[in-house]
């Protein structure tokens, strides 16, 4: 019987030679009928996810994620068209301090070394003063002074800015865990209420909310789009 094509990527770490598909983070060998077998993602990551402050080097993958999670509120807040671009400015306020997208503000679910997925948080009061840097690179960009930022997270709450995690590493419960580790973070700051902005576009994502004891309280606009403010009560 013919074996099944294999997809294969390799890394090197400290264990051993990646070897890898959308099953098997390691493929050891195969079965006289072609099936793969070794460790899967799901002991993988059982055995090395790591949470973890972000440091300054894993900007060009929290660029991306923040770029996916965010969409066009990317290219508002860049002042940029073309993804390489946005990117690139993402990963530079990603490396500064002092800004809603800075490192200082991002827990990583680490595996193995890798960025599995991010989530973002800062307190709703510290939103004007995180925006500056932003605003002040979009408004020399636009020669406008009159450009504004809409207002994303009440005073009071600890909000989550930006939730993702990478496609590979989807379906494992990352991004609830992620989640846990954002409350942990608002409750160590002494915050009760955790907040995040939902698209209203996204009912599916909304009810996964509503399951984990998010409510949604009022509607907001950002960037043009509609979304549920949703709060849960830590």
């Amino acid at each position: 019987m013919k074996r099944k094509p294999k997809t294969k990527r390799h890394k090197q770490n400290k264990y051993f030679e990646e070897d890898s598909d959308e099953n098997f983070y390691y493929i050891a060998g195969y079965t006289d009928d072609g099936a793969p077998y070794g460790i899967s993602w799901n002991e993988i990551i059982a055995q090395e996810l790591r949470f973890r402050g972000a440091i300054k080097k894993d900007a060009k993958k929290a660029a991306e994620l923040i770029h996916i999670a965010i969409d066009d509120i990317a290219e508002k807040l860049t002042g940029q068209s073309k993804s390489e671009n946005i990117r690139e400015t993402l990963e530079h306020f990603f490396r500064e301090e002092n800004n809603r997208l800075s490192y200082q503000n991002t827990i990583v679910a680490d595996i193995l070394g890798e960025v599995a997925g991010i989530v973002i948080t800062y307190p709703g009061e510290a939103a004007p003063r995180l925006d500056e840097p932003i605003l002040k690179r979009l408004r020399k960009k636009r020669r406008n002074e009159m450009i504004f930022l809409d207002k994303e997270a009440d005073e009071g709450d600890f909000y989550i800015d930006t939730l993702c995690v990478a496609d590979r590493f989807r379906g494992y419960g990352i991004g609830s865990m992620l989640l846990k580790e954002a409350e942990k973070a608002a409750i160590q700051k002494g915050y009760s209420r955790l907040s995040l902005n939902v698209a209203q576009d996204n009912p599916n994502a909304k009810k996964l909310y509503e399951q984990i004891g998010y409510k949604g309280g009022k509607l907001i606009k950002i960037n043009e789009h509609l979304y549920d403010y949703m709060v849960k009560i830590l």
